[in-house]
C-alpha cells in the first residue's frame, strides 16, 4: 500500500456501513433467486413474456446466484460487482425493452458499488475523489 492510501484509512463506521450495504444487496439478490425458484412455473411465465425462452430461465438464475456469490466474498468481490453490473444492465434493457420501470436494477446497482467503494480500500484507491 502507498502512502496515499495509508493516510486515508477508512473509519469502522465507514467500512461497517459498506458491509451492511452489501450485506443487504446480498440477501436481496438471494431472496429474488430463492423466490423465483420456488415459484419457477409464474418466474418462466414471465421470463417467457419478457422474450426468453422458456430453457434460458436456468442458467440466468444461475448467473445471478453467481455473481452475487462472487460479490460476497471479500476477495473476488470486485470481480463480482463487475460481472454483478453487466447481469443488471441485461436487466435495464429488459424492462426497459417491456416498457417496465427499470429503476430498481440500476437502484441495486449503485448499491453494489457503493457498498464496495465503502468496504475496501483498493477501489476507493482506483477511484481519485478531489476535495
Amino acid at each position: 500500500m502507498d502512502a496515499g492510501t495509508a493516510a486515508a484509512k477508512p473509519s469502522k463506521g465507514m467500512v461497517w456501513t459498506g458491509r451492511i450495504i452489501s450485506g443487504i444487496v446480498v440477501l436481496f439478490l438471494l431472496f429474488t433467486t430463492t423466490f423465483g425458484l420456488m415459484h419457477r412455473a409464474e418466474s418462466v411465465k414471465h421470463m417467457t413474456e419478457y422474450g426468453y425462452p422458456e430453457s434460458a430461465y436456468l442458467p440466468i438464475s444461475i448467473v445471478l446466484v453467481a455473481c452475487t456469490l462472487l460479490y460476497a466474498i471479500p476477495l473476488t468481490s470486485i470481480f463480482g460487482a463487475i460481472l454483478m453490473t453487466g447481469y443488471l444492465g441485461g436487466a435495464v434493457a429488459t424492462h426497459v425493452q417491456a416498457g417496465e420501470p427499470y429503476f430498481i436494477p440500476i437502484v441495486v446497482g449503485v448499491l453494489v458499488w457503493l457498498g464496495i467503494f465503502l468496504r475496501d480500500a483498493r477501489l476507493r484507491a482506483l477511484v481519485p475523489w478531489r476535495r
